[in-house]
């Protein structure tokens, strides 16, 4: 069974400043935690870093990577960059990049191969939009997401690394996918993956709080969330963190 694991992404948000304090904020809280990482802006970073120096429980990642290695790329930022100043995990093809920046399934298959060669570990955002749900086409959907990956890097590269559903309609709207919603496509990605990703951690993203968290937690594929508005306070994320320990 794959260890439960808990993500928070800052996106863009607060100041390197207010990002240190919230990282310090996380790393005061005693008794038992799941897996924790958190994901800030860019520039805050270092800030994050160097708050967390002393608290290796919890790991930081970026929220994006260029799929080039180096070069002639005003604006990109590179996987050895990251890894440069103490990124461990890097988002890769959340809905708001394929949405807003135009990310094609190719693009995030190249950015995950990219991540990996560079050491980092990748989370694979993939879901659907509310047209494809409607449509009953989210399995085909989250299907054709994941196969671009791994044929690019094989199953087990994918397996290696971390696959978070993130229902498009859900991300910061309040909407929610039920946690039957939620589990069919868990329950189908890790089919997908077969019997090498029996330990793969899969997370639920999408509008996930201190409310609906334990009803998706209790379901058997779902390993824990990625969560976006709700952990930018940390006694609220924390709240969600303990329900995921306390799940089964």
């Amino acid at each position: 069974m794959a260890k439960p694991l808990l993500a928070g992404n800052w996106k863009m948000h607060g100041t390197a400043k207010s990002a240190a304090e919230l990282a310090s904020q996380l790393a005061g809280y005693a008794g038992e935690k799941p897996e924790i990482m958190v994901f800030p802006s860019f520039v805050s970073i270092p800030a994050v870093v160097n708050a967390l120096s002393e608290h290796k429980d919890i790991a930081i990642g970026a929220q994006n990577v260029s799929h080039y290695s180096e070069g002639a790329y005003t604006g990109e930022i590179s996987g050895k960059m990251l890894t440069g100043i103490g990124c461990s995990h890097v988002l890769v093809g959340h809905s708001e990049r394929r949405t807003n920046n135009a990310e094609g399934n190719t693009l995030v298959a190249e950015k995950f191969a990219a991540a990996q060669q560079s050491g980092l570990i990748p989370i694979l955002c993939v879901g659907e939009t509310l047209q494809q749900r409607q449509d009953s086409l989210q399995l085909q959907v989250i299907k054709a997401q994941i196969t671009a990956v791994i044929e690019k890097v094989g199953l087990q590269n994918v397996c290696n690394a971390i696959i978070a559903y993130e229902p498009v309609w859900a991300v910061g709207t309040g909407e929610t996918a039920t946690p039957e919603q939620a589990q069919q496509v868990h329950g189908f990605i890790r089919a997908e993956l077969g019997e090498h990703g029996k330990d793969t951690q899969l997370l639920y993203g999408g509008s996930i709080n201190a409310d609906n968290a334990a009803s998706l937690f209790s379901q058997p594929d779902i390993d824990g969330g990625l969560v976006g508005g709700a952990s930018l306070e940390a006694e609220h994320f924390m709240n969600i963190a303990q329900q995921l320990i306390e799940r089964k």
